[in-house]
């Protein structure tokens, strides 16, 4: 029996903001299931993204809850690929990065279970993610280690943002770290474009 080897079409998908990458994976399915490549760091780095990841983290949160924006400082900085496993969020990344065109600028994707979409996002951004769906499981694969020394973070509603989480105000669910979080223009920033 000869075997015919198909590509996989890999989409990659340059965001609003330089160096935010929206990754489409090509799903294989039928009536048993379904199959897709969500990681290959060959066709990862033929599409720009050349980034060595060391860390997988995955977290669980209910419907409401809002958790960033998050970050670590040079020289700890992270680069992540975001995805969700179950349920679905808003996932949004902010440019830090002083001299960039779009600095404070913000892009929003919805990632979901059913959408199968990741988001890259590299160093110089803050992340953060609101979750639409009564679960959501989310899972990112970061370029560095976690350094508690290098957080930084930004309130989830600076008015100057003004980001859109996609929920009633009176259903946003927020951990009392992050509801202390500076403002943009006190955040903690060594980010050079």
């Amino acid at each position: 029996m000869i075997f015919v080897k198909h590509p996989i079409e890999m989409p990659f998908h340059n965001a609003s903001i330089p160096g935010l990458i929206v990754y489409e994976p090509k799903v294989i399915a039928d009536d048993r299931g379904y199959f897709f490549e969500s990681y290959s760091k060959k066709l990862f780095e033929e599409n720009g993204i050349k980034t060595e990841f060391l860390q997988d983290n995955e977290s669980k949160s209910v419907y409401g809850v809002i958790r960033g924006l998050h970050y670590q400082v040079n020289p700890e900085a992270q680069a992540k690929l975001v995805r969700v496993t179950f349920g679905e969020v808003y996932d949004v990344a902010v440019d830090l990065r002083k001299d960039s065109p779009t600095f404070g600028q913000w892009h929003g994707e919805i990632l979901s279970a059913e959408n199968r979409k990741q988001f890259f996002i590299p160093r110089g951004f803050a992340h953060g993610f609101s979750v639409l769906s009564q679960d959501a499981v989310f899972v990112y694969k970061c370029d560095n280690y976690y350094s508690r020394e290098n957080e930084g973070g930004i309130i989830y509603n600076d008015p100057s943002l003004n980001i859109d989480w996609k929920l009633p105000a009176d259903k946003m669910i927020v951990s009392p770290k992050d509801v202390q979080l500076p403002r943009i223009e006190n955040c903690l920033n060594n980010f050079i474009f």
